[in-house]
């Protein structure tokens, strides 16, 4: 346990780092390799995924210690429990399909309200149903794996805030 305790802030922001590049990675080659089209929410868990991505890669840079590691720490969280609360709502989509194939307001206009959608056009694209499960990894959905792996970056971004440093 001692050894958690000295590990440095900063290689917890890069382990978070690495992690979202390696699941939007994953998403892009499911989408343009698999042909399995993201739908609305899986495009704005990809924008949770972004977010937690760049407060980590910050978070790594620039190594923040003390007042400053919470703050980080409460922003990684957030942008965690951002994407995870889509990611749950795709879930409960999944076990309980609407009667029509809908899961809020079309693709064009929820792409046109957001800023990185400007920067980012061909990454933030798709069409894909909410309540359809195309792809599992032992029984989990591509939901239910984004739920888990917002939870593992809660996780680590709460262990930020309420660590207890060791004395330089």
């Amino acid at each position: 346990m001692n050894a958690l305790r000295n590990l440095p802030p900063r290689l917890a922001f890069l382990a978070v780092f690495v992690g979202c590049v390696v699941l939007l990675s994953f998403g892009l080659y499911l989408q343009h390799v698999k042909g399995i089209e993201p739908c609305p929410l899986c495009i704005l868990q990809r924008y949770g995924f972004v977010a937690a991505a760049l407060i980590a890669l910050l978070g790594t840079i620039f190594n923040p210690r003390n007042i400053l590691l919470k703050i980080w720490g409460v922003l990684l969280a957030a942008a965690a429990i951002a994407g995870g609360s889509v990611s749950v709502r795709q879930i409960w989509l999944q076990h309980n399909p609407p009667e029509m194939s809908t899961c809020g307001p079309d693709l064009e206009y929820m792409v046109s309200q957001f800023p990185l959608a400007d920067l980012l056009p061909k990454l933030f694209q798709g069409e894909g149903d909410c309540a359809k499960i195309d792809w599992t990894f032992l029984g989990f959905s591509i939901a239910e794996w984004a739920s888990v792996c917002f939870t593992l970056i809660i996780v680590i971004a709460l262990w930020q805030v309420f660590r207890k440093q060791a004395k330089s």
